[in-house]
């Protein structure tokens, strides 16, 4: 036997078994209820033994109208401003479980759905005064927001009218907002339990924290969801709806909202998370957040707490405000003519997920 054949084959060995051990390190190595067999699966207990292998048939698959953020870890807080003056977003790092994350903000014919869902199905538990005044979208506030200010064409036809079908709901109150995430939910696992399905998570607000590594598309330490530092492309082209140069509104293309899906997404595939409307999120306002969260999926809920978070900045707001890392709030039974949301579900199995599903 040769000492060149051994010592190569011993060394294809030690790779093999390095190989094996990494595998087994990342989470490649199937266990016992991941081998195939599964023989008890159906029946949990046989011949006296626990034989209950993993359940047939939940497979988690993308909702309508959403896309799958990764987990990671990040550095949340402001990327490019005096923090030591605002003291309200000092940075730190943070790690966020996968989620799924609707592509737009949540529309006018979307939310139109849930209103008429309500008028037709829920007027003798919650009465037509509740549902117009609670979940319906004030549409005053293109007059009540700003003084002085001819808001009647807006007031009149941006909700109803089908040429805003496809324009972010506004008007509508952080409450509303939890109320449409319950509706949603409902309606969803309705038609998954008719069907024999597993339920599914349910649809909520995301957390200030989510919303942030969101808008971030994976860039970490980015200004704007595109990167930066600047509000405009090589051509001059704005790139998102907000309140350039000095008070332009129309510079950008639309002098109000624009439609949820207008320029361009980010990385995650998301539009106008700078932008168009600032978005609610479940967390109440704190000061002093960075230093009270957890560094694992932080979220702050205090149900004594009336201000909730906003983020992302809106058609009339100057471009700090659109900045990732951005924070301001407003309380949660206001109703604003550029404050909308957009939902986010749980991914279950990223949540439980092994080494090897790592982030592609």
């Amino acid at each position: 036997m040769s000492h060149k054949w051994f010592t190569g084959n011993a060394a294809r060995g030690v790779m093999v078994v390095a190989t094996i051990l990494l595998m087994q390190g990342c989470g490649f190595i199937k266990s016992k209820f991941g081998g195939g067999k599964g023989k008890g699966e159906d029946v949990g207990v046989t011949n006296g033994e626990i034989t209950a292998a993993g359940r047939k048939g939940w497979k988690q698959t993308t909702p309508y109208g959403m896309v799958l953020i990764p987990s990671g870890s990040f550095m949340m807080g402001q990327a490019d401003e005096d923090l030591a003056a605002t003291q309200v977003n000092m940075n730190r790092r943070v790690t966020i479980s996968s989620f799924y994350m609707d592509d737009t903000e949540i529309t006018n014919h979307e939310y139109r759905q849930f209103v008429n869902a309500l008028l037709t199905d829920s007027v003798s538990v919650l009465g037509e005064e509740e549902i117009m005044s609670k979940y319906y979208p004030d549409t005053t506030v293109w007059k009540n927001d700003f003084t002085y200010h001819n808001g009647d064409p807006m007031l009149e036809y941006y909700f109803s009218h089908p040429a805003f079908d496809t324009y972010p709901v506004v008007g509508v109150s952080w409450q509303a907002a939890q109320y449409f995430c319950n509706w949603r939910t409902n309606l969803y696992n309705d038609y998954r339990t008719k069907e024999g399905q597993f339920v599914s998570p349910r649809y909520r607000l995301p957390s200030e924290a989510e919303w942030e590594w969101a808008a971030r598309g994976g860039r970490n330490s980015a200004k704007y969801p595109w990167g930066g530092p600047y509000v405009a492309n090589g051509k001059g082209c704005y790139l998102a709806n907000f309140k350039p140069q000095r008070g332009n509104f129309d510079a950008d293309g639309y002098p109000y909202t624009a439609p949820a899906n207008a320029y361009n997404p980010n990385e995650y595939g998301l539009y106008n998370m700078a932008g168009n409307v600032a978005e609610w999120t479940r967390d109440a306002y704190a000061e002093n957040a960075s230093a009270i969260v957890w560094d694992m999926n932080p979220d702050n809920q205090n149900a004594d707490e009336p201000r909730k978070v906003v983020r992302g900045g809106s058609w009339k707001d100057i471009s700090y405000y659109l900045e990732t890392g951005t924070r301001y709030y407003e309380y949660e039974y206001n109703k604003r003519s550029y404050i909308g949301f957009r939902c986010v579900m749980d991914n279950l199995q990223g949540r439980t997920a092994s080494g090897g599903a790592r982030r592609r």
